[in-house]
Parts: C-alpha cells; structure tokens; sequence
C-alpha cells in the first residue's frame, strides 16, 4: 500500500527522497489529498470509515477519523509520525494534523525540522498578517508554537512545536489544511455551537420526561408481576 511504504520515510530521510517529493504542494500530505472524501482516506489508511467520530451532524457534517501508529513492524520502527487526525467538512477533508513522536524527533532542532519539510513543501511562506490569522487563533494555541510555514492562498501547511515535556523533550507536529474549507468548517462549527445552546433546554426537557416515562413503566411492570405473585 502507498500509504505505508511513505510511512517508511523517516523525517531525516526525507532529503534522500527529495527527487520524488520535491513539488509535492501543500494541497496534500505524503498520500492524503485535501478534498479527498472519507472513504478514500480511510482505504488509505486502514481504518474503517465506520471509525469516524461525528463532531456535528448540522448544520454541517464535520467528522474526525483518527490513525495511530502501529506498535510493531517495519513501518512502526522507522516512522516519525504517530498519530494524524484527519477532519471533514461534509465529506471533503479540510485538515490534517500530524502529531511526531518525540522519541522521533529527540534533539532535532526547529532549522532540522523546517529543513526535512522543505524538501516537500519548497521555501518557507512568509507568515500571515495578524488580520489573517485572527480567525485561527485558537487552533495556534492549542496545537502549539508557530515554527513555520508553507503553502499558498488555498492550502497551508505549518510546523507547530509544543512546550516541552515530562523529559525536557519538545514535539512537533504539523497542521496542512484547505484555507476555504477550513472557514467553511468553522463557521458551521460555529453555528452548531449556538444551536446546540438554543436546543439545550428543549434536550433537557425531553430528557426529564423520558426518564419519567421510563420509571413509570418499570413501576406498571414491577406491579403487574408483584400483584401476580403476592399471597399475603
């Protein structure tokens, strides 16, 4: 399969390849392609679709499909990557985030990590303008540090680097996303959000009354037998 022999490239071993991967944009990552639907992504990497965790169901789909790397076997033992998290936009992926072992990248600098990457993405992007990257600010604190960046208008693709650990160890990891869906998707998480706050006291209505409802019927049960059985 495509997707594991690419698994087998390790971040430093990512400049011996450089013929293959030089050109690739920031429109994909190794065999992922941004706009690619959940099947194709899952037929990539093994894991069945049905593995899909629905974030929101409206007033757009958005799901998560999780990979982890494998603890045994040849592309377990060479991989830097660990885990990605794949995310859809009604069906279309939209972001990909690729956590690095740490064990992966111990003593790897920041210019180490740009350098492996650059060997797929070309030249570093100039940052955006804080105008730009206002809407994304909270996806930048959560995913860490702004090492770098590469992309375009349409499709990015940026290094983050996270506090350091329980062992003084940093890690890396990489967000490469579609700049239309990305917007797409957070406005219609967005909007969930506030129907999911205007919903919340008609759910805990409904959930009142069929709790209700329940204990009421195991009540006509429990005495139907009783009364049957009961000899005073």
């Amino acid at each position: 399969m495509m997707f594991a022999r690419a698994f087998g490239v390790a971040v430093l071993g990512l400049a011996l390849s450089a013929p293959t991967l030089r050109g690739q944009t920031a429109a994909q990552y190794r065999d992922f392609q941004l706009g690619s639907d959940l099947a194709t992504v899952a037929a990539l990497t093994g894991v069945p679709a049905s593995d899909a965790k629905i974030i929101h169901a409206g007033p757009a789909m958005l799901q998560e499909l999780q990979w982890r790397r494998p603890y045994a076997g040849t592309e377990a033992a060479v991989d830097p990557v660990e885990q990605i998290a794949f995310s859809f936009y009604n069906d279309q992926l939209f972001r990909l985030v690729i956590d690095y072992g740490r064990d992966r990248t111990e003593g790897m600098t920041d210019a180490d990590m740009v350098e492996a990457i650059s060997t797929m993405y070309g030249a570093t992007a100039k940052p955006p303008s804080k105008s730009t990257r206002a809407p994304l600010a909270g996806a930048d604190e959560e995913l860490g540090t702004r090492v770098a960046g590469w992309g375009d208008d349409e499709h990015t693709a940026v290094l983050y680097k996270s506090s350091a650990g329980m062992y003084g160890a940093s890690s890396f990891r990489m967000m490469v996303s579609s700049v239309r869906l990305n917007a797409l998707a957070r406005t219609a998480k967005a909007r969930a959000a506030r129907l999911d706050e205007r919903e919340a006291p008609q759910r805990e209505r409904a959930r009142e009354k069929k709790e209700a409802d329940d204990e009421r019927a195991a009540k006509a049960k429990a005495r139907l037998v009783n009364k049957a059985a009961f000899k005073p």
